[in-house]
């Protein structure tokens, strides 16, 4: 059975907002009062000096061990969809749930705003949440000879994109080993469900819910009759082609957060991931409720009543 004293949390700050550091430095006092222990990921050293002085007496925490393996029970994150998608590169390797705490503007990743922290502690505590798993992608990267060249996880989506602004880019995609179609183009993208409310919804794809099990392909800015977003089963394997052409290297970007380049000739392989990504819900929350809140959609007053999502 796991005792307070051997409970481990996982704490991730956004690098520059102030209210990160006084929203963590909350929590972690009070997790400490309840016997479980934090760990603190930041980019920037001055938050942890920041952190550490507005804690009380007698409590502190380690920083995180980015290479460690295990020993943590749930990733907490302070911050907007770019800190919540840098916890998910720990927590998705190793399985655990991930806690975002809202502190951007759109936010969808994240279960609470900020203004709702208020039970947070007990909750964590207690284990009162609920897991939620997510689909995310497995891609790999390999040259013209067939020779890998660079691999990786997305938990938004995987983009291949022309490197060269005044080029247009031409990738040939292929769905489950059959040529789908050529594009000239700016570039594709393979999302998630989860993605689609990212980069996908503002190259024109449409928003899935989040428990759908499929992936959506997404041609960007195509010169086409056909250039419609598709959306595939969880199981197809997508193969982006980047053309032999003069000055044809392509950009590989997962996440808007790892990239990598692509030369003439090389394939970019977009698979199901082997590992979903875990998020905690402390709280029952419809999607359709989070779509209305984070895009503000006009429900109010419709045939002169109130509407709830």
């Amino acid at each position: 059975m796991t005792t307070s004293e051997n409970r481990a949390v996982a704490v991730f700050l956004h690098p520059t907002r102030p209210e990160a550091v006084d929203a963590a430095a909350a929590f972690i006092s009070g997790l400490a009062e309840r016997g479980l222990r934090c760990q603190v990921s930041t980019e920037r050293p001055e938050r942890v000096d920041e952190l550490r002085a507005q804690l009380p007496s007698g409590v502190d925490f380690d920083e995180l061990d980015l290479s460690a393996r295990q020993g943590f029970e749930l990733v907490v994150v302070f911050g907007g969809d770019g800190s919540i998608l840098s916890g998910a590169e720990f927590a998705v390797p190793r399985g655990l749930p991930l806690l975002g705490v809202n502190l951007g503007h759109v936010g969808f990743l994240a279960e609470l705003d900020l203004s709702e922290t208020s039970d947070l502690v007990d909750k964590v505590v207690s284990h009162t949440y609920e897991v939620e798993r997510r689909l995310t992608l497995a891609v790999s990267v390999r040259d013209e000879t067939g020779a890998l060249i660079w691999e990786s996880f997305a938990i938004n989506e995987v983009s291949v994109e022309k490197a060269a602004r005044e080029r247009m880019l031409e990738v040939m995609a292929t769905v489950d080993h059959k040529p789908l179609s050529r594009w000239g183009c700016d570039g594709v993208l393979v999302s998630t469900p989860t993605g689609s409310t990212a980069y996908a919804f503002s190259a024109g794809g449409p928003v899935m819910w989040p428990d759908v099990s499929a992936m959506l392909l997404v041609p960007l800015s195509a010169h086409a009759l056909f250039n419609r977003p598709l959306v595939l089963s969880p199981g197809s394997r997508v193969d982006l082609d980047v053309s032999h052409g003069r000055d044809a290297t392509a950009s590989v970007w997962v996440d808007g957060r790892r990239s990598v380049d692509a030369q003439p000739g090389s394939r970019v392989t977009v698979v199901r991931g082997s590992k979903d990504l875990l998020i905690a819900r402390l709280a029952e929350q419809p999607f359709t409720t989070r779509l209305v809140k984070k895009f503000r959609l006009p429900v109010e007053g419709f045939r002169g009543g109130s509407q709830e999502a």
